[in-house]
């Protein structure tokens, strides 16, 4: 699996964040960056409520 975010979308309000903050972080500069691309597999519920909980839909899960 890789955690995939558009960035043109992603407004860095680190919901994902609160959820997963091992994997996404969001800096004093206000970006959001992406820790680990491709977490283990064990990870996938957790990426996934942040994938659904993003208000910009702006994060994705590929290579399902």
């Amino acid at each position: 699996m890789k955690i995939v975010v558009d960035f043109d979308r992603c407004e860095s309000n680190a919901v994902c964040m609160g959820i997963a903050p091992d994997i996404f972080e969001v800096r004093d500069d206000n970006f959001l960056y992406i820790l680990d691309e491709s977490p283990p597999e064990a990870r996938r519920a957790e990426i996934q409520e942040a994938v659904d909980m993003c208000p910009k839909a702006a994060i994705s899960i590929s290579g399902d």
